[in-house]
């Protein structure tokens, strides 16, 4: 796990998994991971968690954001867009 952002409106987290019964890749050949980013809003105490090709369109928006220079504001209206999915209460955090 790797913490991406924090905010006191948000967290970003990216988890990577390695694939079970992985064989050992050839030099210079990338490893096979699973995983995504969990998103925290922690003022409607819900989160989510991107996978698959929704995670990799949102990496994509963070990347292109991140080329403009952002303000926490703006990172936080970017994040806020996700939120309409979150549906899981955070039970601990």
């Amino acid at each position: 796990m790797l913490m991406l952002y924090n905010s006191d409106h948000f967290a970003v987290v990216q988890i990577e998994i390695a694939a079970e019964g992985e064989i050992a890749p050839a030099e210079g050949v990338p490893a096979l991971t699973r995983g995504g980013y969990e998103i925290v809003d922690k003022h409607a105490r819900k989160e989510l968690f991107l996978e698959g090709a929704m995670a990799e369109q949102f990496k994509l928006g963070v990347e292109k954001l991140i080329e403009t220079e952002p303000s926490e504001d703006d990172i936080d209206a970017f994040l806020a867009r996700f939120t309409t999915l979150a549906t899981q209460p955070v039970v601990l955090h």
